[in-house]
């Protein structure tokens, strides 16, 4: 597609008239492509029943017999169309650079070398339609000594260091929970595509985008570098990682308490003395509070553990909603640390946001997916469809998009093609 080709601009769909081949499975690769779709692209996922995407193996209740009743699946992949290929068929690759050649981006994020095996590396697709962009979505990228390791979102996270620096003071570390560079990973992959789009809408010419996981989580670990290259001082070292504890500032009280009920917290974090005033007037003044130990920030900085102590006998005799309410009133820095059913059902303020819109999904029902957390006045992302069920689109791709006649799609059943 030609600048010129471009359709008008829809002010209510700022990637209308984009159509994306999505080849991507688990968490990364299709957070990237679910933003793309949220934006108006049309997201065509290629699905294969010898190799189905993991993520529809994880249903709300384990062990179900359907492939589309995964939430992770459904919030992954709203606003997508699904379409059964089978590319190791001679008629099923043929059918996918037909697709590509009527495409504009392909994503994937399969270890360097699948697409190169298919005879589709970023030069072959170039001669099936010259403006394509493809992104690739691997753990090292696609060049250098290891490039044909096989990396999960954990796995970069760990060889990026970030793994390294999590946990608490004096234990081993403790990761940083699921997949977090996966969706990072995502974020990144989404934006480096619609730079490419800006790149050929004024150029006409594509690109091959080729995204490392490990280098985008090392990226984050930039403190801790320049620590050890300018002060020679590594990461872990006594009171590093810092836990819940404030790493760059003699702030006190900066931590996690616990609150009445079964394993619930809320966090405070006081930085001036203006606010120390406040959170001993909400909490009306305790014995405690006048004690030398606590006179000034160095002082309470140096006697944390027993300020921490002190602090927590007045949380845990309140909710961690109610020590919000109390301190944020008084101008004291203050949440509450929420369980998923508390930002479902409860947080006010996500509410407000709409942050999880309800969709009606075929073998689901009513359901719950995240949305996109950014709010655009002129062109706004949009939930038009739950995610697809496993072949859902085949027929209207193959017959409206691609030109197979009816019977031919027949056939393409028959042969394992589709």
């Amino acid at each position: 597609m030609k600048p010129t080709d471009l359709p008008p601009l829809n002010r209510q769909n700022a990637l209308e008239g984009v159509r994306v081949i999505d080849f991507t499975w688990i968490v990364a690769g299709p957070q990237c492509t679910r933003i793309l779709g949220d934006f108006g692209a049309e997201v065509i996922k290629i699905e294969s029943e010898s190799n189905m995407d993991y993520t529809r193996g994880i249903p709300p209740v384990m062990g179900a017999d359907s492939p589309n009743k995964s939430g992770l699946f459904n919030t992954l992949n709203r606003n997508k169309r699904s379409l059964t290929l089978n590319v190791m068929h001679p008629r099923g690759m043929e059918m996918l650079k037909d697709l590509i050649s009527v495409s504009d981006v392909i994503v994937e994020n399969f270890s360097s070398r699948v697409l190169e095996k298919w005879g589709l590396g970023y030069e072959e697709q170039k001669k099936i339609r010259p403006d394509i962009v493809y992104c690739s979505m691997s753990g090292f990228g696609h060049s250098g000594r290891d490039r044909d390791h096989v990396t999960w979102g954990p796995t970069a996270q760990a060889l990026s260091g970030l793994t390294f620096m999590s946990g608490l003071p004096g234990q081993e570390s403790a990761g940083w929970g699921f997949s977090y560079m996966d969706h990072s990973g995502g974020f990144y992959g989404a934006i480096a595509i619609q730079m490419a789009l800006l790149h050929r809408n004024r150029t006409g010419e594509g690109q091959h985008l080729d995204l490392s996981q490990v280098e985008a989580g090392i990226g984050m670990t930039g403190t801790a570098v320049l620590d050890y290259t300018v002060n020679g001082r590594a990461f872990r070292r006594d009171g590093m990682p810092p836990g819940n504890r404030s790493p760059d500032r003699a702030i006190a009280p900066h931590n996690s308490y616990r609150c009445k009920g079964d394993d619930r917290w809320c966090v405070i974090s006081v930085t001036c003395e203006e606010e120390w005033q406040a959170l001993i007037r909400a909490m009306n003044n305790p014995e405690w509070s006048t004690d030398s130990k606590f006179s000034d920030m160095l002082s309470r900085y140096k006697n944390q553990n027993e300020l921490d102590k002190n602090i927590e006998s007045w949380t845990t005799l309140r909710t961690p909603h109610e020590v919000l309410e109390i301190f944020q009133n008084a101008g004291v820095p203050a949440g509450a640390v929420q369980t998923p059913p508390d930002r479902a059902d409860i947080d006010p303020q996500l509410k407000h946001r709409r942050f999880l819109p309800e969709i009606e999904h075929a073998e689901l029902g009513t359901t719950r997916v995240e949305s996109i957390p950014m709010k655009m006045s002129e062109t706004p992302w949009k939930l038009k469809r739950p995610s697809p069920l496993f072949g859902e689109h085949s027929p209207e791709i193959y017959t409206e998009l691609l030109g197979v006649e009816e019977e031919e799609l027949g056939k393409f059943y028959e042969e394992g093609i589709a």
